[in-house]
């Protein structure tokens, strides 16, 4: 008996998400150390100290079960951005936050509008729950937010996902855009906006969307610990809402979802804004270093608002393979439809010299 048979078709038919390559995979494979992962868009700080602090304290409590209402951990972020405690939803990372969106309000027959070359989880959480996902082409490989509009009001779409800046390609959307996108979307029509890397916007390029939730009862803010807050690896995520829309979302999502770890490290990392500041000079800096070197070697990148850069490069999956036995992990993106780009992470300085001197090197072997 083949048991896949038992799955519904639209889960049959998903292609699961595929992480970058972790650095004990290589090693493994190819028997080399020194290896810099500039794959997952992870910070190269590290985290605060006072995180760390707080890890080691909540270490003494792993016997018991969390908050699973996560009191300490919203009323850190309800001080932070003005919002009530019922208009805070805590998740397992940003990406839970997507797919508690579309567990809640998704189901058989609905319709949901995202960009092309957007976050691969969003057409993954829309066919999970076996809705219909529509992809609405880009333009300059950023979102055509006129295009979603319609295409969001023509299929009668029940959700739009947003990520600003976007992942993979770095493109922003001005607040001036999206609050016109907003304000003629048809109030029945809920919005993710994912900023997961809101924090390494410039600060010309700012804005407050969480007051925007007094306009748009729509609207759903999602953010994340695992970037600029360097607690990838707990996986800590968190959304703001209406209270209506946000009590849905906690009605299908799993109790003790985000562990006391994880709680008691974001609470920390949030109240350090000096570790956020050096995180977002050392990003400034290295994407400077990494796209000047992009240039000098001649390849083409889309300018990028988060802590990485797409480049197109002839061969990619070779390169990208060559990429790794110089000891470099970097991300291809064919998946996302640019089978002639790569991504890479901005590091250290020494990890964008170490990953700028291995592609001069693999560009070289192959002229």
């Amino acid at each position: 008996m083949n048991y896949a048979e038992l799955a519904p078709p639209y889960i049959r038919a998903i292609a699961p998400y595929q992480p970058g390559k972790p650095i004990s995979e290589l090693e493994r494979e190819l028997g080399i150390t020194g290896i810099v992962k500039l794959a997952s868009n992870e910070n190269p700080l590290g985290c605060s100290p006072k995180a760390v602090a707080a890890m080691h304290e909540a270490i003494k409590t792993i016997a018991l079960y969390p908050d699973g209402n996560g009191f300490e951990l919203k009323d850190a972020l309800v001080q932070r951005y003005g919002v009530a405690h019922n208009q805070v939803v805590l998740g397992n990372g940003s990406n839970d936050m997507l797919e508690l969106a579309a567990r809640a309000f998704l189901t058989v027959g609905d319709k949901a509008v995202y960009s092309a070359h957007a976050f691969a989880v969003y057409p993954l959480a829309v066919q999970e729950v076996g809705a219909t996902g529509v992809s609405v082409p880009a333009v300059d490989f950023g979102h055509d937010l006129k295009a979603m509009l319609k295409a969001a009001v023509e299929n009668k779409a029940k959700l739009v996902f947003i990520a600003n800046p976007n992942n993979p390609t770095g493109t922003f959307l001005s607040p001036a855009d999206l609050l016109e996108f907003l304000r003629a979307l048809p109030p029945q029509i809920l919005v993710v906006l994912d900023e997961a890397y809101n924090e390494y916007l410039p600060e010309e390029c700012r804005y407050d969307s969480v007051a925007w939730l007094k306009e748009f009862p729509n609207l759903i803010v999602s953010r994340t610990f695992s970037k600029a807050y360097g607690l990838a690896g707990l996986r800590v995520g968190y959304a703001f809402g209406n209270a209506q829309v946000v009590d849905m979302m906690n009605r299908v999502r799993q109790p003790f979802n985000v562990n006391s770890i994880a709680q008691a490290a974001a609470v920390a990392a949030l109240a350090d804004e000096d570790f956020v500041r050096k995180t977002n000079e050392l990003n400034r800096r290295g994407m400077v270093q990494v796209t000047e070197g992009l240039a000098k070697l001649g390849l083409e990148y889309i300018p990028s608002f988060g802590n990485f850069v797409a480049f197109r490069i002839g061969g990619a999956t070779a390169r990208y393979r060559r990429l790794l036995e110089l000891g470099v992990i970097v991300r291809p993106i064919s998946n996302y439809d640019m089978p002639d780009w790569l991504r890479v992470s901005i590091g250290l300085e020494t990890e964008n010299e170490k990953f700028l001197s291995a592609l001069k090197q693999a560009l070289g072997e192959q002229e």
